[in-house]
């Protein structure tokens, strides 16, 4: 087989489709951004849930006197449901010494507990004024009003819910936060949000797809002149597919080039400059290039192998002499 002329019979299938061509390589480039953009939004996902998840605690607010003065008003009401709780669990009163100790030392004497940090009213309020000063309900809430609580770091976070059926409802106990929670439901939208990219992307795969084989019926028949002689002097079926194949391939070529770009400047503009998420957004722990750059190579392989394929199956009903 001669290279000069399987490349020439490529330059002239390209140039007998441009457009088609052309609407090939953005169909592929969009699928396949949008496919390694999954990728990497799925990494982004498990290094935020890696980085939090060994972060978070279990905090257990006490009552205080404010809840068990009386757990109905609803000034007391606001200042629980602002730290974490309301007051009718604590209807025995607030928290005594004797309850705070037992908590620590029953909290420390359990195998999954890392650490656990006391963190007094005052401390509380302190914290409060920090995160919510600006606030209109920040002018109304006293220290006194805040609860004391046990800050719980755990060795396997996963297992968190231990700590809630062991102290909720426990005398003394206000309620058990699990900042857990909150996390789940920001990753149950990124992972909504990732599912909705793979769906779009698969739309974009068929019609790729299908625009490739439009591509190579078209491709085929009119130069199905060409393709007769060639069969009449003995050539193999392989020798006149292989044009057509080599085609598909390129333009797919062109369009995972053209993905592995949008990926390249997406991670440079929108997470490390202009945009700069990392910079505005310090607590999260934004993916780097080491990641991009393990996509590539995948981008590029089914960029090249997804083409050749649906011309190789396409050329089977198409290209019969």
């Amino acid at each position: 087989m001669r290279a000069q002329f399987v490349m020439s019979e490529i330059g002239v299938g390209l140039r007998r489709n441009l457009t088609m061509t052309f609407a090939v390589i953005i169909s592929v480039a969009l699928s396949l951004a949008l496919f390694g953009g999954s990728l990497l939004m799925r990494d982004q996902v498990s290094a935020m849930k890696g980085y939090w998840y060994d972060k978070v605690n279990v905090s257990i607010y006490l009552c205080n006197e404010a809840d068990a003065k009386d757990s109905a008003d609803a000034k007391s009401g606001q200042a629980g449901a602002a730290a974490g709780g309301g007051g009718a669990v604590c209807s025995k009163g607030a928290v005594t010494a004797e309850q705070k100790k037992s908590i620590e030392t029953d909290l420390k004497a359990m195998d999954l507990v890392d650490s656990v940090h006391y963190e007094s009213s005052d401390e509380a309020y302190k914290h409060y004024k920090e995160r919510f000063g600006h606030t209109a309900l920040a002018s109304v809430i006293t220290p006194d009003q805040m609860p004391d609580s046990f800050r719980v770091k755990l060795k396997q976070p996963e297992k968190y819910k231990v700590i809630t059926s062991s102290f909720a409802g426990r005398d003394g106990v206000q309620s058990v936060e699990d900042q857990h929670n909150q996390l789940d439901n920001l990753f149950g939208m990124l992972s909504a949000l990732n599912w909705a990219a793979l769906g779009i992307m698969l739309i974009m795969l068929v019609v790729a797809l299908l625009l490739i084989v439009n591509t190579v019926r078209v491709s085929a028949f009119s130069r199905r002149r060409e393709t007769g002689i060639m069969r009449l002097v003995g050539a193999s079926s392989f020798y006149i597919q292989v044009p057509f194949i080599m085609e598909a391939a390129f333009a797919g070529l062109i369009g995972a080039v053209v993905a592995c770009g949008m990926l390249g400047v997406g991670q440079y503009f929108v997470i490390d400059h202009g945009v700069a998420l990392r910079a505005k957004m310090e607590l999260i722990n934004f993916i780097g290039w080491d990641s991009v750059l393990t996509k590539l190579p995948l981008v590029l392989a089914i960029g090249v192998l997804m083409p050749s394929l649906a011309a190789f199956i396409a050329l089977r009903k198409y290209l019969k002499v």
